[in-house]
């Protein structure tokens, strides 16, 4: 399958385009700075900003599917304390809602959005640390996070929401899923992540739901 995948230089979306291109699929990646990732067969970087219709009309056309993994890359507390300096804060929701317009004029139904774990659904079951340290420290990309959420679940698309637990770039590959929100362990690695979304790429399972993704 050809599959663009969004944001596409952070640790999940490098770790995505891995995923995919081990299994035999062509990838696009884009991002502000695609031409950074290294040259590989199969894989075709293009640079551009993923809130900019414009942009997605121009290199959706012709793909099967699409996986989003906008976030902020720059240090959380440094984000808190002074706003991201080089991403919209509202990158996620902008980026998805430019997004859902412009497959709608494509024709691309498929979309796989990484989330976060405790936003929508699982809000409730998220434990009284995790609770504070997102007011503390990430509330406004989890209010973001919510707005997205919020817009695919509106949309026609074929989506899957996938809600991973806290990130680490360990090599592991081992995952636990659920709908229900239940978890396993307290973290996951980017590289599990990444087998989750190639999954449900390629069985075109778990439509309308959301995948909780821990270790």
């Amino acid at each position: 399958m050809n599959i663009l995948v969004i944001g596409a230089t952070g640790g999940s979306g490098r770790a995505v385009c891995d995923a995919l291109l081990e299994r035999g699929h062509r990838v696009t990646a884009l991002a502000r700075h695609a031409s950074a990732l290294p040259a590989r067969p199969d894989l075709e970087q293009v640079d551009g900003d993923a809130t900019d219709r414009a942009t997605l009309d121009a290199v959706l056309p012709g793909h099967d599917a699409v996986v989003v993994t906008l976030g902020i890359s720059e240090p959380a507390l440094r984000v808190r304390l002074r706003g991201a300096q080089g991403t919209p804060d509202d990158v996620r929701s902008r980026g998805t809602g430019e997004l859902i317009r412009a497959a709608r004029a494509a024709g691309v139904r498929r979309v796989v959005v990484q989330s976060s774990y405790g936003v929508g659904p699982t809000r409730d079951l998220l434990r009284f640390i995790d609770r504070a340290l997102f007011a503390l420290m990430i509330k406004p990309q989890i209010f973001d996070s919510e707005l997205q959420e919020s817009l695919l679940r509106g949309s026609e698309l074929d989506w899957t929401i996938v809600q991973p637990v806290y990130l680490t770039d360990d090599p592991s590959t081992e995952h636990f899923t659920s709908i229900d929100g239940s978890t396993r362990d307290r973290k996951v690695t980017r590289r599990a992540v990444a087998q989750v979304h190639a999954d449900l790429i390629e069985q075109r399972t778990r439509v309308g739901e959301t995948v909780s993704v821990s270790g």
